[in-house]
């Protein structure tokens, strides 16, 4: 196994254990020589987990490969703590061929400590040794002279100095505890260096748990509410706090109610240790240096609830300001948003937002990583995090500016969270996957779980798209399906009202049954997803579209077809109808009008394709020929045709646009609107 081959497995397995250390977090390094293709002579090198990379998920084109000689030169051009920023351009010169991540800023970490492999780790329990009060008392009698303690200094090249100096004046130590941010360990092997890595980690994790006594925490002073009740009324909630955790970008959210959450927002501490913030720089550069609290009893009024949180979000951005202007300086960054990251409510758990699901999702894993910290210093001593001037120093850090301007431009429907009806199959799949690749997150809605649960799976799964059982005939399945929306993704801002079955018979043969059975699944069905989607959308207070995938038959007198047309003229109708009366909420309300979208489609393939051929005498293989040859264009309408239109109404373009209807039938005179 080569160098590199061993530093990713052993990368991989200390990442798949989240005591170990978080996503994302934490790099690891090992050093070896090989042959220079120049020269032919042998190099020294140092092979380095890179920026941005997750140790759990790393492979080698996830590795920097530095020439050791010239790191190590660097020493001798360093400016001094004050420039130390200046060193990350130059490990650009110091990169062994061509490809391979750029290099991080612990990069002088692993370089520079004299030791063949090194982890660097950020385990709840060895954060929780390195915020407690007395942390470098505490290291000595746990770990003896074999963990040394290195007070806080920020990541960067002066930290690897320091380390390395450490390790060479503690020729016995393993590895060492760094104040407020996590741990170091290093070995002549890989096998050594993982296993005192995971030592220090195992050690620290019993000395916390072998402390009896009062909770961390205090008393339970709001119990979590019953689960029913609990996601409810979170998904109520959800969309209000997704909407004020917008007020400046737009955010996707992700609902956490792990007992390690309920039981940190149901103790008399909670206020206290939140007001602290984190202290890790992985965990508050996710989740803004502290969250928002919701200061009111489990069971007290979700009016009252809504209104607070309102309160105490201008209040979070006048802190949150406050911050900013007590601490920057002429040459930081522009402020990037006061609105919180993290919201805790008691009683109900805690919503995460970010720029996308995952980004979400993760802000509240670091999070739950920072509650268990929090415990675990509040066992051992008292939780210190590090002041709050040095968290501004990281946060609006130029080198963390530069991370994130090199990140690629956000796609047009980056935020937003899309609810597609009969999205299991045909022209509903051909939209959320559309969708999906514009960039929003897609919740696919359809009576058959096994057809929704595929189509989510192939567009990525639960942080990007998610399957839901809805009959649109039913109150009760719509009204859950807005919960479930809300709870995966935050809220929901654009609806596309696709559902739909045909019924193709002459009036006279036409039933009850069949008239009842096609105007509940889409005039109905319409209605009540439209209705219920604006009301979480109102209380989202972000805008919104709603899009109905109307017919042309809205328009056009066919043969035969009594029963589907009238329910698309009412489909229609609705369109004018909702765009007039939310337009005051900026929520838009169009449609779209295909015709004969016979390939891939789902109403054909399950019967309406051989009605409409026998009414019209031709094969039904060859129905779309015979639609195309119809129209002015003469070309087939396929599923991705409606999808474009769908999102040429929700995209960037058409924000002034609503009350439209946007024919996708190649060209059907009689169906022009007037």
């Amino acid at each position: 196994m080569s160098v590199a081959e061993e530093l990713v497995a052993r990368s991989n397995r200390l990442g798949a254990d989240p005591r170990t250390t978080n996503y994302a977090g934490g790099n690891t390094s090992a050093k070896g020589t090989a042959t220079d293709p120049v020269t032919g002579t042998d190099v020294e090198l140092l092979w380095v987990k890179g920026s941005g990379g997750d140790l759990g998920t790393l492979t080698e084109k996830n590795l920097a490969v530095l020439r050791l000689d010239r790191l190590r030169a660097l020493v001798d051009v360093y400016p001094g703590v004050e420039r130390e920023d200046e060193m990350v351009a130059a490990f650009d010169y110091c990169l062994h061929g061509k490809g391979g991540a750029a290099p991080s800023i612990d990069t002088a970490m692993h370089a520079l400590v004299d030791a063949v492999h090194v982890d660097h780790l950020h385990p709840d329990s060895g954060i929780a040794f390195a915020t407690a009060a007395d942390g470098e008392a505490l290291t000595a009698e746990v770990f003896g002279d074999s963990v040394v303690w290195v007070p806080w200094r920020r990541p960067g090249f002066q930290l690897g100095l320091d380390i390395a100096e450490i390790k060479e004046k503690n020729p016995q130590a393993i590895g060492c505890i760094l104040g407020g941010h996590g741990i170091t360990a290093w070995g002549d092997t890989s096998a050594e260096a993982e296993e005192r890595s995971l030592r220090i980690v195992r050690t620290a994790e019993e000395y916390i748990a072998s402390q009896t006594g009062p909770h961390p925490f205090g008393e339970v002073v709001n119990a979590a509410l019953p689960d029913e009740e609990r996601r409810a009324r979170a998904a109520v909630l959800a969309p209000v706090i997704r909407g004020l955790a917008s007020t400046d970008k737009p955010q996707v959210g992700h609902y956490t109610d792990s007992s390690v959450v309920l039981d940190f927002v149901s103790r008399e501490a909670l206020g206290r240790l939140a007001e602290l913030g984190t202290s890790c720089p992985d965990h508050f550069l996710r989740t803004k240096v502290k969250p928002l609290v919701v200061d009111l009893p489990s069971d007290a009024p979700i009016e009252e609830v809504v209104g607070r949180l309102k309160e105490l979000h201008a209040l979070y951005r006048a802190d949150y300001q406050g911050y900013y202007d007590r601490n920057a300086t002429p040459d930081s960054p522009a402020i990037r948003g006061a609105d919180p990251a993290i919201v805790l409510v008691p009683g109900v758990g805690m919503f995460s937002f970010g720029k996308d699901k995952q980004t979400a999702r993760v802000a509240g894993e670091f999070y739950v990583n920072a509650i268990n910290v929090m415990r675990g210093a509040e066992a051992i001593s008292t939780y210190v995090p590090i002041d709050e001037a040095e968290k501004f120093r990281i946060e609006y850090w130029a080198l963390e500016e530069a991370k994130l301007a090199r990140m690629p431009q956000p796609k047009p429907l980056a935020t937003r969270v899309a609810l597609v009806t009969g999205a299991g199959s045909g022209i509903g799949r051909a939209i959320a996957e559309r969708l999906a690749a514009e960039g929003a997150c897609v919740v696919i809605a359809d009576l058959n779980l096994d057809g929704a649960s595929e189509v989510a799976a192939s567009l990525g799964g639960p942080d990007v798209a998610i399957a839901v059982q809805a009959d649109v005939t039913s109150e009760e399945d719509i009204a859950r399906l807005i919960a479930e929306t809300s709870l995966a993704f935050g809220g929901v801002d654009l609806v596309v009202n696709n559902a739909g079955l045909s019924i193709s018979k002459p009036l006279l043969d036409t039933t009850v049954k069949d008239w009842d059975l096609q105007h509940d699944v889409m005039a109905r069905g319409s209605f009540l997803v439209a209705r219920e989607a604006a009301r979480a959308m109102i209380a989202q207070d972000m805008g919104g579209d709603i899009v109905y995938i109307a017919s042309k038959n809205s328009l056009f007198a066919g043969p035969n077809n009594i029963a589907y047309s009238a329910t698309k003229a009412d489909q229609a109708h609705q369109v004018r109808l909702l765009a007039a009366e939310l337009g005051g909420y900026g929520i838009r309300v169009n449609g779209v009008n295909p015709d004969g979208v016979v390939r891939g489609s789902g109403i054909f393939a399950g019967g309406w394709g051989a009605q409409r051929a026998a009414t019209y005498g031709v094969p039904e293989e060859e129905l779309g020929a015979y639609y195309a040859q119809r129209t002015l264009l003469k070309k087939e309408v396929l599923p991705e045709h409606v999808a474009a239109a769908v999102f040429a109404l929700t995209g960037p373009d058409l924000v002034q646009t609503t009350g439209l209807h946007v024919p996708v039938d190649s060209g059907v005179a009689a169906a022009f609107l007037r």
